[in-house]
């Protein structure tokens, strides 16, 4: 019998991607209620970017940014400080076998493609990609 071909462009399993995306939903859906009793959480707007899970689904990376990149510090170390309020409301949320150790991380995503951006937008890069079109 013919083994199906379960993965992704990127690599990663359609599990481990479908997963993650119900991992992100939760958190988003946890954050953007306030049921997280924490000052700093509360003030700020926090976007969950995305959610990575080990192969195990034992471990998930969480990347979060703060509305407009302020006080990322602040708003890192409160969700780091709450991560197991975060894990005991995913455990209830996401029927699996365990349950996912949470890890927090600021998306870098943003500030990358801007620089890349401002790259391709230099005036030597630019010529010579103009000559390319031509």
């Amino acid at each position: 019998m013919a083994k199906h071909n379960d993965t992704s462009p990127e690599g990663r399993s359609v599990r481990l991607l479908r997963v993650g995306e119900q991992v992100r939903h939760i958190l988003s859906e946890l954050l953007m209620r306030g049921e997280v009793h924490d000052d700093v959480l509360t003030s700020h707007s926090v976007s969950v970017t995305e959610v990575r899970m080990s192969p195990d689904l034992r471990h998930a990376t969480v990347f979060v940014k703060p509305l407009l990149g302020a006080n990322e510090a602040d708003v890192l170390k409160a969700l780091k400080t709450n991560t197991a309020f975060f894990q005991k409301e995913v455990a209830k949320r996401v029927k699996m076998k365990y349950a996912a150790r949470l890890k927090f991380l600021v998306d870098d995503s943003f500030e990358e493609a801007a620089h890349i951006e401002s790259l391709l937008r230099h005036p030597k890069v630019a010529q010579d990609l103009g000559e390319e079109e031509e």
